[in-house]
């Protein structure tokens, strides 16, 4: 792991800015891009918020300051060049001025042959069958039936796993993996568990273990 850079690393531009991608922790999603000079960023990592510098009030603000949906600072990173930062948040609420979770919603052009995922996504449509069931859908289904028939299959995909896993199949076990995986996730919103929740906890393993390293190198 590389040390921390010093502030007069950065490589401002002729206006003494440098641009911020803000990336959702855990999602990873791309939330907005904002500018930061040498005081913003000083009064971010002094208070844990993100706080940018106003290219047209000409003045340096919190994010969330006046709407309470502040952000969170969990990491920020310099690219290769020293030139931009990436800035890992946890929000409090949307990102956006306009109440949307991410400031890019506006679509220009998708490739017809390739389609971005991410199990957020998938948790959002499982949800949607949830609480809007629609005919003929096997996830409405699963919600129609109730706990004990989704553990069941939760059961029967995990021995599935088990014996595609045990015969040393890769493509049979990715399959049964990605069965399972869903089952999971409808249990989750069955029982009012959240991606979110799951994150934290496997995140608080993820810390204790970091500092139980960090102990043994001390």
């Amino acid at each position: 792991m590389s040390d921390n850079i010093n502030l007069d690393s950065l490589k401002y531009d002729e206006k003494g800015l440098i641009p911020a991608v803000v990336i959702e922790s855990g999602t990873h999603k791309l939330l907005m891009v904002a500018w930061m000079n040498r005081e913003s960023l000083i009064k971010s990592m002094e208070t844990g918020l993100t706080c940018f510098w106003s290219r047209s009030r000409q003045e340096l603000w919190t994010k969330g300051e006046t709407s309470g949906n502040l952000q969170h600072i969990v990491s920020i990173t310099a690219d290769c060049d020293y030139d931009t930062l990436q800035v890992i948040v946890e929000k409090d609420g949307p990102a956006c001025h306009t109440g949307s979770e991410t400031c890019f919603f506006n679509p220009l052009w998708e490739n017809e042959d390739k389609a971005d995922f991410s199990l957020d996504e998938l948790m959002e449509i499982i949800k949607d069958r949830k609480t809007d069931p629609k005919e003929g859908s096997y996830t409405s289904y699963l919600f129609e039936k109730g706990l004990d028939k989704i553990c069941k299959k939760i059961g029967e995909e995990s021995t599935e796993v088990i014996i595609a896993a045990t015969q040393k199949d890769k493509k049979e076990t990715i399959y049964e993996i990605g069965d399972l995986a869903y089952h999971v996730m409808v249990l989750m919103l069955e029982a009012g568990i959240s991606l979110k929740d799951v994150r934290d906890e496997l995140a608080s393993r993820h810390v204790i273990d970091k500092k139980i390293k960090q102990e043994k190198m001390t």
